[in-house]
This record gives C-alpha cells, sequence and structure tokens, in this order.
C-alpha cells in the first residue's frame, strides 16, 4: 500500500469512464443488507448477533455518533503519512483485521481464514487470526507473505495444550499473541438458541485442535476421518477463566509480545502492564458476550490514560466507516480492529470482497483527515474532538 489510501476513489471514479461501476457496495448498510441475502440463515445470525437484545451491540456502533471532528485549517495536509510503529513494526495503516471465530465458512469455498490472508497481504494490512479456524494456523500464515499478523488465543485448561498452540504460532511467524478474555464461557445469544446452532458443536472451525499433537493426545481418538470426532474432547478443553497469577504462566512461555484483548476497565490495564503485558487490546467482543454494559468507545479514553504511553492500545467494537476509525484514533487508539465489514465483504467476494471494504475504510479515514487537516494518525488526538450536542 504505497500511494495514499484515498486514491482507491480515484480508481472508482475513473473506472466509471469506461462504464464500470463497483459491484460491492460502498456503505455498511448496504454491505450489510446483501450479506444477509448471500449467507446461510444460521450463519448469519452468528455472524450479525450479539447477547441478549442486542442493546450494548447497538450502542458501540451508537457510540461514535456522540463524537465529532473538529476541522483544522491550513495545515498543509496534502502530504499524508498513515504508518505507524506497533511491537517493534512498521504497519502500514492504524488499522488491523479482527479475529473472527467463524471467517472460515464465510467464504465461498469455506477456507476464509486463508482468504483473509490473502486479502491483508494484499493491503498490506495485518490481521489477528483466530484460534476457531477452518485452515491450521500455519496454513493461514502460509498466505501473509510480509504482512504482520498476530494469533489470537482462546486459552484452553490444559496449559501444555495452550503452549502448543502459541509455540505453533511462534513457528509459523506470527509476531504477538492476543490473548481474548472475555470468552472462557459463551454469551446469551438468542439468535443462536433459537436456531440451535453453535457451529464449533459441529464440528467447524477446529483445524487448529485437530491438527495438534497436544489436543489429539488428550482427544484419544481418531480425528482424521470426521472432524465431528473433536468436538467432545474440544468442550473439554475449551474456555480458562484465567487469574493474574496465569498472567506469570503466559509471559514465560513466549517472547513474543502479548496483548490481552478484553480490558474495559482502567485499573486492569495498569495491572496489565505490572504483570508484564506488551498490549492492550479495549474490547467488549462487539457486544457478542455480555449485553447490559457500556460502549467500548465510551472507556477506550480511561484505558488510554491508564496506560500513559507504557504499551500500545488496541481497540475494537462498533467500527463500521473510516470516520469510525478516524475518532477512535482521536480518542487515543493506536491502532483501530475491523470486524463485521469485512466479514460482509468476505461473504460477497472473498478476497476481493475483504480488499474492497478494507480499502473503502481506509479510504474513507484518509479523506477524512485530508479534508479536516490532520496528516498523521498522531496529530489525532482527544482536541480533535468535541461531543455532538443533538436537538433534543
Amino acid at each position: 500500500m504505497t500511494a495514499l489510501p484515498g486514491n482507491y476513489q480515484n480508481e472508482i471514479y475513473f473506472a466509471g469512464l469506461a462504464g464500470i461501476v463497483p459491484d460491492l457496495p460502498i456503505t455498511f448498510t448496504d454491505l450489510e443488507r446483501r450479506a444477509e441475502q448471500a449467507m446461510p440463515a444460521s450463519l448469519w445470525s452468528y455472524v450479525a448477533g450479539g447477547a441478549g437484545d442486542e442493546r450494548t451491540q447497538r450502542a458501540n456502533v451508537a457510540a461514535f455518533d456522540g463524537w465529532g471532528l473538529i476541522p483544522r485549517m491550513l495545515r498543509g495536509a496534502t502530504e499524508r503519512d498513515l504508518s505507524v510503529e506497533m511491537f517493534g513494526q512498521t504497519w502500514p495503516a492504524p488499522v488491523f483485521l479482527a479475529p473472527v471465530g467463524v471467517i472460515g465458512l464465510c467464504s465461498q469455498d469455506g477456507h476464509g481464514d486463508i482468504a483473509t490472508a490473502q486479502a491483508a497481504a494484499r493491503v498490506g494490512v495485518p490481521m489477528v487470526a483466530s484460534t476457531l479456524s477452518v485452515d491450521p494456523l500455519e496454513h493461514v500464515a502460509a498466505h501473509l507473505g510480509d504482512t504482520p499478523a498476530l494469533f489470537q488465543l482462546y486459552t484452553p485448561t490444559d496449559r501444555s495444550l495452550a503452549e502448543s498452540l502459541v509455540h505453533r504460532a511462534e513457528a509459523a511467524g506470527f509476531t504477538g499473541i492476543v490473548v481474548t478474555l472475555d470468552t472462557w464461557i459463551t454469551g446469551w445469544r438468542p439468535r443462536d438458541l433459537l436456531s440451535s446452532n453453535f457451529p464449533q458443536l459441529r464440528g467447524h472451525a477446529l483445524a487448529n485442535y485437530i491438527s495438534d499433537p497436544v489436543f489429539r493426545a488428550i482427544a484419544g481418538v481418531d480425528l482424521d476421518g470426521d472432524p465431528r470426532a473433536a468436538v467432545l474432547p474440544w468442550v473439554g478443553v475449551f474456555g480458562n477463566s484465567l487469574t493474574w497469577d496465569d498472567l506469570v504462566w503466559l509471559r514465560s512461555i513466549t517472547t513474543l509480545p502479548l496483548i490481552l484483548k478484553g480490558i474495559s476497565h482502567p485499573d486492569d490495564a495498569r495491572r496489565a502492564l505490572d504483570y508484564g503485558i506488551d498490549g492492550i487490546y479495549c474490547s467488549n467482543h462487539g457486544g457478542r458476550q455480555a449485553n447490559g454494559g457500556l460502549p467500548a468507545l465510551d472507556m477506550l479514553p480511561e484505558i488510554v490514560g491508564a496506560v500513559d504511553d507504557r504499551a500500545p492500545v488496541l481497540f475494537d467494537s462498533g467500527v463500521r466507516s473510516g470516520a469510525d476509525v478516524v475518532k477512535a484514533l482521536a480518542l487515543g487508539a493506536d491502532a483501530v480492529g475491523i470486524g463485521r465489514p469485512y466479514v460482509y465483504g468476505m461473504a460477497l467476494g472473498g478476497v476481493d470482497g475483504v480488499v474492497h471494504v478494507v480499502r473503502s475504510i481506509l479510504a474513507e479515514a484518509d479523506l477524512i483527515m485530508a479534508v479536516n487537516g490532520y496528516p498523521t494518525p498522531a496529530s489525532l488526538d482527544r482536541d480533535a474532538l468535541r461531543a455532538v450536542h443533538t436537538a433534543r
């Protein structure tokens, strides 16, 4: 991604001179509508749904409307640089593809994890590969090229299995471990309950377990003929309600950067850094795990204040556009995760669909920064925003 992301609009406009218009949606609303038509109903409900009545999920999205960017003129934003330094590497833009445990099922060929890696390589935007994957993590990593990627760990109850997964991620070339804290147990999801659908219980997205020698020894059954044979052993090891003492063990098993995902309280952020954690990932799992909570965006400034530049702060939950990315950056995030938008792009166009969605979000973010006089992510700070006062 050498050219400015905003140039994507020029490609679209010039293609229009030859009568070519985009065959994929530009806005999230249209993307979501068309993806619902394209995806099987059970998969759609799993991807689009959230916990409870989905109030927290909606609040995540609505929280961005409470902030407005202040234009600053005469600042020479013609030349822009969206790159950021993250964990000793340069990312070409302050965005990444958030982990999605069923992305493998969302592509037409049933290998969406690999397609995500291929899309990440094309746009140079890092991905966070989920433990719950249709293809083994080594196969996913093989398609990333030189693009950095992180491995997201659902920490199992068996420590030897956790260590095996982490060491496999190290050997495959992943550059950090994202430990998800809020999914040791599954939240109350009415859409999935209504269809009695939980993909992993049907044997889906368990490739990292089936391919793992430690898990195969734990299972004690033949896993080569039918992936459903892995379901009961998987249920027995998935989900570890971690404590602070577990961080000492996690820190001891890898030299890779450790990032904690699901941190939403400043005290937890401060304490995590005291335990040698390298990155804080502010997220409420997009509202999928627990209803009735605050929007993740509302907690982001407090998390940033607690971290106080001692480590990168990653963020996701409710991000739907380039404008959302800019606002999250201004509230202190160092990098912003894209979730459902790229999933819907995958469902509609595979690799090309993900590339289109990422390029669209980056283009909008870049153009917003250009028009408003913010040439770099570092130029966006809390002073760039004001609360929006709407008529009541």
